[in-house]
């Protein structure tokens, strides 16, 4: 891809990826306050952690319809309109006191969250198959929207109050919809409206790159949205503390979703996934080890490099989906994300509720343990017995009846 046609991918792709950064900086709004609302409540681990995977909900479920209004009426119209939408939650937000208020506005912030399965498709429409894991894993960078959040939020509210938080976020959502409505294109080469039926006929094509996303994606979700509180309860840091170091760990991990992208590119997506699941598994194995007695500098280690291990393995999943479903790629995206983020949603719960019971956080690792382990046998299996073209993300990758 050269000259107009290229600048105007580039463009685009930058565009969509600003886009995304601010849909996840809104869909992050309440995870750096979970501790706050928990004193100010007087709620349980189980209702403040659950506040935080509130979002995650609806964010996870329309990535569905979302994945195939893009198909049928293209990324331009669906992100600015998702973008416009966010912003009334968002203002909402900084007025809601009540617990039940509270989850209601998480809820309709889950809006924001579907935003991958628009971005997905519209990117990668605009790139060629041997460019698309690159591309895709640029786009993923929005994800640095949650580290924008945990950065500013705690500053907006102890500065100016919450109700301001709602009122700037609102701001730059509507903003961001105007300026992607005005200057963002689809491509020319824009397919047809998704088949949810062909897709999900595909099987186990389908369902491998769900479970895998549903530990990667649903991993650095989870972890997101609990750190703030871990570290909190762990080392006792202030709220801004906490979210700023939480931040790390989604930079990190921002950074790492192009690169799992781009080698995935050059090396093929089983072999990475089979690297990253891996390393995944030993800083679980890590955490669960120190959660007992927490060490500042051992959990920071084990929280950046499994970070970075989760960024790969995200880059290298989104590699295989436009490949495995060129003609239906919103739809495909919209399952594997609904999977992913499904994968963030019960964490958090299931967090509070062993650490009401049993007053640790231990349980929570060794879960991301078990199913990173059992992934880790499937990306080796794949491995072991897929056809060197696909390793290598080849012409047969995706070829669809």
């Amino acid at each position: 891809m050269t000259g107009r046609a290229g600048r105007s991918a580039g463009w685009n792709l930058a565009l969509a990826t600003l886009a995304f950064t601010l849909c996840f900086a809104a869909w992050s709004l309440i995870s750096p306050f979970a501790k706050t609302f928990k004193a100010d409540l007087d709620l349980s681990y189980t209702e403040a952690l659950s506040l935080t995977a509130v979002p995650v909900i609806l964010g996870s479920l329309l990535r569905i319809p979302m994945g195939t209004l893009t198909d049928r009426y293209g990324g331009r119209a669906v992100f600015s309109l998702l973008l416009a939408f966010s912003a009334l939650p968002a203002v909402l937000f900084g007025y809601a006191d009540a617990y039940w208020a509270l989850i209601g506005v998480g809820f309709l912030l889950g809006v924001a969250g579907s935003s991958f399965a628009v971005g997905v498709p519209f990117v990668a429409n605009w790139y060629a198959k041997r460019r698309q894991g690159l591309a895709v894993g640029l786009y993923g960078m929005g994800n640095v929207g949650t580290a924008v959040t945990f950065f500013s939020a705690p500053a907006i509210v102890d500065h100016w109050g919450r109700p301001a938080l709602g009122w700037i976020t609102g701001a730059v959502l509507l903003g961001g919809a105007a300026l992607f409505a005005s200057s963002a294109r689809d491509a020319p080469s824009r397919g047809k409206a998704a088949d949810y039926a062909t897709v999900l006929r595909a099987g186990w094509r389908l369902y491998r790159l769900a479970v895998f996303y549903f530990v990667t994606f649903g991993g650095f979700v989870a972890l997101f949205l609990l750190l703030p509180t871990v570290l909190q309860d762990w080392f006792g840091f202030s709220k801004g503390e906490a979210s700023a170091r939480a931040a790390g760990f989604v930079i990190v991990a921002t950074i790492a979703r192009p690169v799992g992208g781009w080698l995935a590119d050059r090396y093929g997506a089983y072999p990475l996934l089979v690297l990253a699941f891996a390393a995944v598994a030993v800083d679980a194995a890590v955490l669960a080890a120190l959660a007992p007695t927490p060490r500042i500098v051992p959990i920071t280690i084990a929280c950046l490099t499994l970070g970075g291990a989760l960024g790969v393995g995200n880059g290298a999943v989104f590699k295989l989906v436009p490949l495995e479903f060129p003609r239906d790629a919103g739809a495909a995206s919209g399952i594997v994300g609904a999977a992913g983020g499904l994968g963030g949603f019960f964490p958090p719960v299931f967090v509070g509720l062993v650490k009401d019971a049993e007053g640790t956080y231990t349980y929570g690792f060794v879960g991301l343990l078990v199913f990173t382990v059992l992934c880790l046998a499937g990306a080796v299996w794949l491995l072991r017995s897929a056809p060197k073209e696909e390793l290598r993300g080849g012409p047969h990758v995706g070829a669809e009846a």
